[in-house]
C-alpha cells in the first residue's frame, strides 16, 4: 500500500494504462495493414495476383490483432493492481477510475472479434 498520499502516482498510472491503450490500437492497426496488404496488392497489380496470396502474411497479421487484445487485457489488469495498492487519500475525490479499465475491455473485445472475423472471412479470400 502506497502511503503517498498524492493524486500523482494514481494519474501516473492511468498515464501508462492509457499508453498501454494507445500501444493496444497501433498494434491492431499494423496488424490490420499487415492482413489487408495482400489483397491491397491484388487490386493495384492485379495481372500479378496470384503472387499476393500469401497466407503467411494473413497469419502475421492476425497475430498482431491478437497481440494488440493481449496487450490491452495486460495492461488493465496491471493498472487493477496498482489501482488496489492506493489509498482512497490518493484519488481525487468524485474522480471516475473505470473509463480507462472499461475503453481496454473493450479494445480486448474487438480484438478478438476482428480476430476471428478475419480468421472466418479472410482466409477464405485468401
Amino acid at each position: 500500500m502506497s502511503d503517498l498520499k498524492d493524486p500523482r502516482v494514481f494519474f501516473a498510472a492511468e498515464r501508462t494504462l492509457l499508453a498501454w491503450t494507445r500501444t493496444s490500437l497501433a498494434l491492431m492497426a499494423f496488424g490490420f495493414v499487415v492482413e489487408r496488404a495482400s489483397v491491397f496488392l491484388q487490386m493495384v497489380f492485379p495481372e500479378r495476383a496470384a503472387e499476393f496470396q500469401n497466407p503467411v502474411a494473413f497469419w502475421i497479421g492476425v497475430a498482431f490483432i491478437l497481440l494488440g487484445g493481449y496487450a490491452a487485457i495486460v495492461a488493465t489488469a496491471q493498472f487493477i493492481k496498482v489501482r488496489r495498492t492506493l489509498s482512497q487519500d490518493e484519488i481525487p475525490p468524485g474522480y471516475r477510475i473505470y473509463p480507462g479499465i472499461l475503453i481496454n475491455a473493450v479494445v480486448a473485445v474487438l480484438a478478438l472479434a476482428l480476430a476471428v472475423y478475419l480468421s472466418m472471412h479472410g482466409a477464405v479470400a485468401q
